[in-house]
């Protein structure tokens, strides 16, 4: 399954919606936050800062990072109902290997929502 326009967070719009009340799940590399929605499909953005993470490749790699275990978890999540999702990586999350990163955004995908991981 592809990453396609239709499962982002396109506008300001998309982003101040889920940023207004949303369930939060955290740990030492991710912020998500989540926020149903009536699509019923589920939806991704990222705000990855200049803060955070100073150099551009590591940016990039970690919104590569993003996108992937978003995209692998995307059939069962849907399954579920729709959701938008909003991941802020912490400063930790630039110098720790893929691995790790795809394993916290795997039990991130279901915390966030309020339910308890699998």
């Amino acid at each position: 399954m592809r990453f396609t326009r239709k499962d982002r967070l396109n506008t300001k719009a998309d982003f101040r919606q889920v940023f207004s009340s949303p369930s939060v799940s955290r740990d030492r590399y991710f912020r998500v936050l989540a926020r149903a929605n009536e699509l019923g499909r589920c939806r991704l953005g990222m705000a990855v800062s200049k803060k955070n993470c100073r150099r551009a490749v590591d940016r990039s790699r970690l919104k590569r990072t993003i996108r992937e275990s978003f995209r692998l978890s995307k059939d069962g999540l849907d399954r579920l109902g729709g959701f938008d999702y909003v991941v802020l990586p912490m400063a930790q999350a630039a110098s720790i290997c893929k691995k790790k990163l795809a394993g916290s955004l795997q039990d991130h995908w279901h915390r966030a929502r309020g339910e308890s991981g699998t």
